[in-house]
């Protein structure tokens, strides 16, 4: 990562002229958004001379970019080490916190700049917004405590919910979500209209007691000769999502689906999506699964455009009640005994069992360490063993660790997403740790492929289906994001 390669030695006047060049010629690809190869050169930069607090900055900002907030943070540290004076050192470090969470920390940092930079309009907005959010949250958790055992779902009355007879779009028919109601809803949805609201809370309300009543780790048996499809994130891109279908198939009894979380956010039709997919689990609840990803979670939504889309497209408590069903959903499928799937990956400790994702007690936000978030954080890396999350949540792990996990669950590889990949897809740790990531073009900017996994009940190996973006109304990603998120990383 770069942060180990610093030199003890005092640089050369050849070294602080060569760091300055790879600084300029990182500048140059960050500009035209090569965000890996401005990383490689900044580094090269730090490695010449590691004593200049704006190429700690600039990482850090590319890291930001690339959503590696935890390097992202080691690096806005760093130069504020070097330089305390160092502005844009705060303002990194403020926008690597925002994304994690930690906002009180990144309140703190935004306060600095403002002290610094009394009459800068960017850093009074950052400011203001984060304060903001911070006595939001203290005044919900506050209230959550008055409630304490009440939830959002009991309070949704859904007979003093009235459907207009101008109303032309998808019913469901005895209070059931029906096939024809799913394909009436595809095409509602893809003709850019919103389901009543009546149905849209039902739905929910449905959806949370189906979860409710699963385990964290669910079972799923796929036959032999029967096909099996794994997802990644789909995140609000409803017309790929739409794509996979073309491609593979509606869902159904026979054309069983897992989809493996973070189903919203940047993506602007996130909630097309996640009514979709909702309504496909209450009609196939054994044929269609779905697993959390870390954006099925209130900081996230808050931030990264769900909460915001939600409430444009209905109503603040409807994204509370979201959060509320988003808390029951399984954290993990094993398939026929040999596959485990999860959104983010492996854990900080050798000898996790099944049985112990099994049992543990999802009904939360998701916690910054322990079981429960390696799930939905975690990534692979190359070399052997562990090391602190690029993310800054989660841990990152090595071959000997799937190699050890997979022995000790007699499992032959495990499937995860969470990471955007070319071609939608990529095996690592010998092939025993495969990804697949179905957003192609990723936030319209990335270029990637999106991909999806079949395979079948006697030959669990996996096939990758690769495909491209297909274009959408002119609605951008981020669209529905927190100002402040939009903003941050300028």
């Amino acid at each position: 990562m770069g942060e180990n390669a610093e030199h003890t030695r005092v640089p050369s006047p050849e070294d602080i002229t060569q760091a300055e060049k790879y600084k300029e010629e990182a500048n140059k690809f960050f500009k035209h958004q090569n965000y890996d190869a401005a990383i490689s050169l900044y580094t090269k930069a730090i490695e010449l001379n590691p004593t200049i607090a704006i190429y700690y900055g600039n990482r850090s900002f590319a890291y930001l970019k690339t959503e590696c907030f935890g390097y992202a943070l080691i690096d806005a540290t760093k130069s504020l080490e070097l330089d305390r004076n160092y502005v844009k050192g705060y303002y990194r470090r403020a926008a690597a916190n925002m994304p994690l969470g930690k906002f009180k920390l990144a309140l703190k940092d935004y306060e600095t700049v403002m002290k610094a930079r009394p009459k800068d309009k960017d850093a009074k907005l950052k400011f203001t917004e984060c304060n903001k959010i911070v006595k939001i949250l203290a005044f919900e958790k506050a209230i959550a405590v008055e409630e304490n055992k009440k939830t959002i779902a009991d309070s949704v009355k859904l007979e003093a919910m009235t459907i207009a007879d101008e109303y032309t779009g998808p019913k469901l028919e005895d209070d059931k979500v029906t096939l024809k109601f799913m394909q009436d809803l595809i095409q509602w949805y893809k003709n850019e209209n919103k389901l009543h609201q009546k149905y849209a809370f039902k739905i929910l309300l449905d959806i949370k007691v189906l979860f409710m009543s699963q385990p964290s780790l669910i079972d799923i048996t796929v036959p032999d000769n029967e096909k099996f499809t794994i997802c990644g994130d789909i995140h609000g891109q409803f017309y790929d999502l739409l794509n996979i279908f073309e491609l593979n198939g509606l869902p159904s009894n026979t054309n069983p689906y897992l989809f493996n979380g973070d189903f919203v956010d940047r993506g602007s039709f996130s909630v097309e999506c996640i009514f979709t997919l909702f309504g496909f689990k209450l009609l196939y609840p054994k044929y269609f699964f779905m697993s959390r990803g870390n954006h099925e979670s209130a900081t996230m939504n808050h931030m990264y455009g769900f909460e915001g889309e939600v409430k444009a497209k209905y109503s603040a408590k409807m994204a509370d009640l979201f959060t509320e069903v988003y808390n029951w959903l399984p954290l993990a499928h094993c398939i026929n005994e040999k596959i485990l799937v999860m959104h983010g990956g492996l854990f900080s400790r050798d000898d996790v069992t099944l049985k112990e994702i099994r049992e543990i007690d999802r009904n939360r936000q998701p916690p910054d360490e322990g079981l429960m978030c390696e799930l939905l954080w975690s990534d692979p890396q190359p070399q052997k063993g562990r090391a602190p999350s690029k993310r800054g949540v989660g841990i990152q792990f090595g071959p000997d660790v799937t190699k050890n996990f997979l022995k000790l669950n007699n499992l032959d590889y495990i499937v995860r997403s969470h990471e955007v990949k070319k071609d939608g897809y990529e095996l690592v740790h010998n092939g025993k740790c495969v990804t697949v990531f179905s957003a192609p073009n990723y936030c319209d900017t990335i270029g990637n492929l999106g991909a999806f996994i079949t395979l079948t009940g006697n030959n669990m190996r996996p096939t990758f289906t690769m495909y491209e973006a297909v274009p959408h109304p002119n609605v951008r990603p981020m669209a529905y994001a927190n100002s402040l998120l939009k903003y941050m990383y300028q």
